[in-house]
């Protein structure tokens, strides 16, 4: 199956693009970077962060950069700002579903679960 994401920029009411999004694997104490991957016009990535052979049960955490995509709309943001990063912890446990990972975001909140 596979893992995707979906930003949307709840202070403004529109898909967040541009979002810059790292998935690592956890394993112990070592994380591996996975992919670097930037949403779309609709908030979306190009395609799925894991997918296929490499979708597997693990631990990973998946790095949203969220200040700098306020920062490149022209968003106020304080030095250092609310939060630069939203860092999402998530297990995958079944293989063979899909998972699915929205983030809701503004420059002060950040909202994420799990989607179908």
């Amino acid at each position: 199956m596979k893992l995707t994401t979906h930003v949307l920029d709840v202070s403004a009411g529109i898909p967040a693009a541009g979002v810059r999004i790292e998935l690592r694997a956890l394993q112990s104490s070592v994380s591996q970077l996975l992919s670097v991957q930037h949403t779309g016009e609709d908030g979306r990535c190009v395609g799925p962060l894991l997918a296929d052979e490499h979708f597997q049960v693990g631990r990973y955490t998946l790095t949203f950069y969220v200040a700098d995509y306020f920062r490149s709309r022209g968003v106020p943001m304080a030095d250092p700002p609310f939060f630069d990063e939203a860092v999402i912890h998530l297990g995958i446990a079944e293989a063979d579903r899909h998972y699915h990972v929205p983030l809701l975001v503004t420059p002060w909140s950040y909202t994420v679960y799990r989607g179908g």
